[in-house]
């Protein structure tokens, strides 16, 4: 079994391919970018971002319950402030279910499972159907949310792998959190493509009714073909 996985709870989701960049100011993950940074230069300066189910980011005690499956976080850049804290930027690497915790360190560690990528569906032709529908479906996503804010959703094309797709689409979407987790947790990349063209028919129905919709803030999806 592999070392345990540093855990950083987060009220999002992070997703394979995805760039994230992240202040660090707490002292426990302080202490986790001090510990990643100290290791031989050719280890992977990696943590697993979780989502919060129960409780708060900040807090010695803010977080009580946290979801099962999450995805690992690469560090690729980092930049030490005069206050001690950190500017980091992350890219999501490979999914992974939390088997146990370890609790007895400044910050969470997890015995994890990492978890396949299989593309499902009844025949190897059902992935390329899904991600071409869910292309067509993103573009006009794209182009309504557009018009509404002034700015897209993402940076550059679509990717053409259904996999790196799959993820794009779920990082990119107007999604609450529940959904967001639902996307990462689908068991299969024909299920998540499927999921992800059912939540965009949905939000596109709900802004032709409600013009004014999606009410969530956006902010541009980078993605990264790591």
């Amino acid at each position: 079994m592999s070392d345990p996985l540093p855990l950083f709870p987060l009220n999002t989701v992070l997703f394979p391919g995805i760039v994230m960049p992240l202040h660090i100011f707490e002292d426990r993950y302080r202490l986790l970018v001090r510990d990643l940074i100290a290791l031989p230069a050719d280890a992977a300066r990696e943590f697993g971002v979780v989502a919060i189910k129960v409780g708060y980011e900040v807090g010695a005690r803010g977080v009580h319950t946290i979801q099962r499956t999450g995805c690992a976080a690469l560090v690729t850049e980092v930049t030490a402030n005069m206050d001690g804290s950190f500017e980091i930027v992350v890219v999501g690497r490979r999914r992974f279910h939390v088997e146990s915790l370890e609790e007895s360190e400044e910050y969470l560690k997890a015995e994890v499972q990492w978890l396949p990528d299989d593309r499902g569906g009844d025949s190897p032709k059902d992935a390329e159907d899904a991600a071409r529908t869910a292309r067509d479906i993103f573009d006009v996503y794209r182009d309504t949310v557009e018009q509404l804010r002034g700015e897209d959703v993402l940076e550059g094309t679509s990717p053409e792998d259904p996999v790196d797709l799959s993820y794009t689409l779920a990082a990119a979407l107007v999604l609450s959190l529940g959904d967001r987790q639902s996307m990462l947790e689908a068991p299969d990349v024909v299920g998540r493509l499927r999921l992800g063209t059912s939540l965009m028919r949905s939000e596109l129905r709900a802004i032709a009714a409600v013009p004014s919709l999606p009410a969530t803030s956006l902010a541009r999806t980078q993605w990264c073909p790591n």
